[in-house]
């Protein structure tokens, strides 16, 4: 029996049964997409009377009073009973109130009187799905799709149904076409998020199955366990893949990565050189050994590994700070501060490594009796520092005050004299 590794996610398909679970997106754009039937309705109109019975619904639905709207569109559908946008609008009501046989009775007659009619379909898969008609459900949000392939809410809620239906496949390639049509779409991304999730889960749990003795198996119990910080289960994990798969490409690459976070760069030295010898081209691994190289104090040696890892892919991130640190251990101070300074104008230098920059720069002036340019790269460097404890601090008394807590006195009290 296959039995769930460290750091696998719940199952989550069972959240999406609940009946009262509903994607706000599609429900605060109801009012909207009445409003939109309501302006045609009104346009086609046969008589002021029936013009004047839409205007009352839509003011009861506008208000709240659900039933003098209702009241008021099953007036319209009595007396012009061939009008699809009236009944289209009685099943909104209906769904809004929770009634929902009632709600799919209304829509599938305004259906069966305009096919194409928007949002029909998509309504009238709401009201199946809440009551876990999920077949149903899909039927009438395919027909939706097919007829409009721009609605964004018709796809997510695809996908949402596909994934009451477990069917987290389907629904990620529903939710992948929503999130295409509308990408600021939280609710979207939301949903996008736990169907893939899902995926990936069923995708292990089928390779567990298949082989629980594979290289693969160790390799993302690895991957589990790095990703929770638990370094030395990562670093077991990996050296049982690469017994099995010794000259597989990444996994002494991803091992070195490990002992490094554990505080062994010995460890890590020995293991990036293995992945060089199974895969030269490599060029992470030559980055990573060389950027280990700096830190040791091995300057040569990490500047070879950096300049080659940077003719492979000039786009590495913060490679020019570890240049600078391997021509500050090489003593040549003229190509280290000009490394520095390429680090802090690069428009993606994380913020510590523009910070470590200056002071490194600092340093580099100073040695070279730039006396006026060391002090402004120290004092650069302390006003980054003291913003970043300013931020700290901030973030940390934010997270008092949400627990209640009160904030820590910035002294200790004075006795009275």
């Amino acid at each position: 029996m296959w039995t769930k590794p460290p750091g696998f996610p719940s199952d989550t398909t069972s959240q999406f049964r609940l009946l009262n679970h509903r994607p706000q997106a599609a429900w605060s754009g109801l009012i909207g997409a009445f409003a939109l039937i309501y302006c045609q309705c009104l346009a086609v109109a046969q008589t002021p009377t029936v013009a004047e019975e839409l205007r009352q619904g839509a003011e009861a639905l506008h208000q709240g009073r659900l039933e003098d709207a209702a009241e008021a569109f099953t007036s319209v559908t009595k007396s012009s009973p061939q009008f699809a946008e009236a009944h289209f609008n009685l099943g909104l009501v209906r769904e809004e109130q929770g009634r929902n046989e009632e709600a799919m009775a209304s829509l599938r007659k305004a259906i069966s009187l305009k096919p194409r009619l928007r949002g029909a379909n998509l309504f009238l898969a709401i009201a199946e799905y809440r009551v876990n008609h999920f077949d149903k459900a899909i039927a009438a949000l395919q027909k939706e799709t097919s007829y409009y392939s721009s609605d964004a809410n018709a796809w997510m809620w695809l996908g949402v149904v596909q994934l009451a239906a477990e069917n987290p496949a389907e629904a990620a390639a529903a939710l992948d076409k929503a999130a295409r049509l509308a990408p600021d779409n939280v609710d979207i991304l939301y949903h996008r998020g736990r169907a893939h999730l899902l995926v990936s889960k069923n995708s292990y749990e089928k390779m567990f199955q298949v082989d629980p003795h594979s290289w693969r198996v160790h390799q993302v119990l690895a991957q589990a366990d790095a990703e929770a910080d638990r370094h030395e289960d990562a670093i077991a994990e990996y050296h049982a893949a690469i017994q099995i798969a010794p000259k597989q490409p990444g996994l002494h690459e991803e091992l070195g990565t490990e002992y490094i976070k554990a505080g062994k760069p010995e460890l890590a030295d020995a293991e990036f050189q293995q992945e060089l010898e199974i895969d030269p081209n490599n060029v992470l691994t030559r980055y990573k050994l060389g950027t280990l190289e700096t830190e040791r104090g091995q300057g040569a040696k990490a500047k070879e590994l950096i300049e080659g890892a940077v003719r492979q892919n000039p786009g590495l991130k913060d490679s020019a700070y570890y240049l600078g640190r391997a021509e500050m251990e090489l003593g040549n101070g003229e190509a280290a501060a000009e490394a520095f300074n390429r680090a802090i104008s690069a428009p993606d230098t994380d913020p510590e490594i523009v910070q470590q920059a200056w002071y490194q720069l600092g340093v580099v002036y100073r040695r070279l009796h730039r006396v006026e340019d060391a002090q402004k790269a120290f004092a650069t460097f302390q006003r980054l520092k003291d913003e970043e404890t300013q931020r700290m601090q901030g973030r940390l008394k934010k997270k008092r005050e949400a627990s209640g807590q009160s904030a820590a006195p910035s002294s200790a009290p004075r006795n009275p004299q």
